[in-house]
């Protein structure tokens, strides 16, 4: 009949991907389906349990970039539903205009908290659009800002080390830095080498923003990052160049305010993953990587999607990495010819905890999981 905004619930279990739709409470805001918002997870500090999800930017089924920021939280759970409430924040102050293709990651430092958004692509200002290029897309400025959703304000820094705009970077966050590496840059037609240190020092005056560039980068656009313990994560995936898949894995080591990166024990690749042109996918969490291929790439169902799951493992577990393959389509809702192929993108991007959507699949009754016939609203009715 009628389906949800987009937000859906992705578990795997026994190697069987299962998709769920998510409900909104009455008093959420309407959330409209985005193509890769900025993600981050909120917790009252570094350890919390409780937390809620930060969604920024991204573009609409319009291809309108959007410069909204939602708060998603779970607020009831039973075996057959979970209910989340979404709230739309207001700022104040150095706001950051709409862009797609950036990154937002949360700092703790000296007891408090605050967001960190970097980097994407925006349209062309209309003051310099010309005919041709109506919709063209440029780098946002190398400004990071900051913003502060206790109190409603966001602050932009101009730091001199960041010269280029960039998209479809990595950004890493731990206590009160945060880790930006590769990233596109449309100007210069360069994936960058860099890798940027940003420490953001909150005493109890202004904020203090700090940038260092440290050696040991990599060239690399829409790379995944998975972490498998509280100090490793593993670089899987993304593009070295516009027509060649990085099929490299990197560990990343963060301890003491370093970071250490080196090259790891790719996975066995299957031919379909080796072969395809392009891939996408995002981080499923405790190690596990959901990649995606378009389905023209297999000539077998061209409007479907095939996914597989990557499990990386840690030390503690022989540092074996094994690639279990998981087929299962989803139809394509987006014409392929309104699409640009080659653009950096991560198409799956709600992350969570892998406990997070946990529930109860038992088929037994429970009157609250019936639907609420009253509770509309929330949902889009697609007509002839």
């Amino acid at each position: 009949r009628s389906c949800p905004t987009g937000v859906f619930l992705l578990d795997i279990k026994q190697n069987e991907l299962k998709m769920k739709p998510a409900f909104f409470s009455k008093d959420s805001c309407y959330l409209p389906p985005l193509r890769y918002p900025a993600l981050c997870t909120l917790r009252s500090d570094a350890r919390a349990d409780v937390y809620q999800y930060i969604i920024h930017g991204g573009k609409t089924p319009n291809n309108d970039l959007s410069d909204k920021i939602y708060f998603m939280s779970l607020v009831s759970k039973t075996s057959k539903k979970m209910t989340f409430q979404c709230i739309e924040k207001d700022l104040g102050g150095d706001v950051p205009e709409a862009r797609y293709g950036h990154t937002i990651n949360v700092v703790h430092s000296r007891g408090k908290s605050m967001s960190v958004l970097f980097g994407g692509r925006s349209y062309t200002p209309l003051a310099q659009r010309t005919t041709e290029k109506w919709n063209s897309v440029v780098d946002c400025l190398p400004s990071v800002f900051l913003i502060d959703f206790e109190f409603g304000c966001c602050t932009s820094y101009s730091l001199p080390e960041l010269q280029d705009g960039l998209s479809f970077h990595v950004s890493i966050a731990r206590d009160d830095t945060i880790y930006i590496l590769g990233g596109y840059s449309l100007q210069n037609n360069t994936r960058s080498p860099n890798l940027y240190k940003l420490r953001i020092d909150l005493p109890l005056g202004s904020p203090a923003v700090t940038c260092t560039i440290l050696p040991g980068g990599i060239s690399v656009s829409s790379a995944i990052v998975t972490q498998i313990s509280d100090t490793e994560f593993v670089l899987v995936g993304g593009y070295h160049s516009e027509n060649q898949k990085r099929l490299v894995c990197n560990t990343i080591v963060l301890e003491d305010s370093k970071i250490e990166i080196v090259e790891s024990v790719s996975p066995e690749w299957t031919p379909d993953i080796k072969h395809c042109r392009t891939w996408f996918g995002c981080d499923m969490g405790k190690g596990s990587v959901l990649l995606g291929i378009p389905g023209a790439n297999k000539q077998l169902i061209p409007d479907a999607n095939y996914f597989y799951i990557l499990r990386c493992k840690g030390e503690e577990e022989d540092k074996e990495e094994e690639s279990i393959i998981q087929i299962c389509s989803q139809t394509s809702s987006e014409d392929p010819g309104d699409s640009t192929p080659f653009e950096d993108s991560e198409e799956f991007c709600f992350t969570a905890e892998a406990n997070s959507f946990d529930v109860d699949d038992a088929d037994t009754y429970n009157e609250d999981d019936e639907e609420d016939e009253s509770e509309t609203g929330y949902w889009i009715t697609c007509c002839a």
